[in-house]
């Protein structure tokens, strides 16, 4: 398949790095529930990443977790300090990380060039396994460790901050 600018920009960051990753082409995705029909074809933690903002519409938060986590708006809020929360548009991701619904990840904060957005990472996919994201396009996985995304992710000045869903 053909290697989109979003995507490019990826790989470029993570060679740039040395980082070792491995990359899985499959059928788009675009819920975390699709994630079963490539589970068995990759090692590690697959993640769900969710696009949020708040109720003015001001602070964006992207918040990654495991794939199967119930996550309740309501109660997560609170624990990031947010006034209530709400999906962000397909519009809004556009705008702040130039992605379409299905693709967002934390790799995708490289597009963030305003730094508008938040950065929650669930405690429970801070495990040391493996883990898993789309490269900025749903129809590939990217498979890296935790250090390595660290390092992906303070490479670009963006500080995660560990939250227990």
């Amino acid at each position: 398949m053909e290697i989109l600018e979003n995507e490019k920009k990826v790989y470029d960051k993570l060679d740039a790095l040395g980082i070792e990753y491995s990359v899985l082409e499959h059928e788009p995705l675009y819920t975390a529930e699709q994630l079963n029909q490539i589970k068995d074809k990759t090692e590690g933690l697959h993640c769900k990443n969710l696009f949020l903002r708040n109720a003015k519409g001001d602070k964006y938060y992207l918040i990654t977790t495991k794939d199967d986590a119930e996550v309740d708006l309501k109660l997560i809020k609170d624990k990031i300090g947010s006034s209530r929360l709400s999906f962000a548009s397909p519009e809004r991701l556009m705008k702040v990380l130039g992605l379409v619904p299905g693709s967002v990840n934390p790799f995708s904060l490289i597009n963030d060039n305003e730094k508008e957005v938040t950065f929650f990472l669930d405690k429970n996919v801070m495990t040391g396994e493996l883990l898993n994201f789309h490269p900025n396009v749903n129809y590939k996985m990217v498979t890296i460790s935790l250090d390595d995304l660290k390092k992906y992710l303070d490479s670009i000045g963006v500080v995660i901050n560990p939250v227990e869903i």
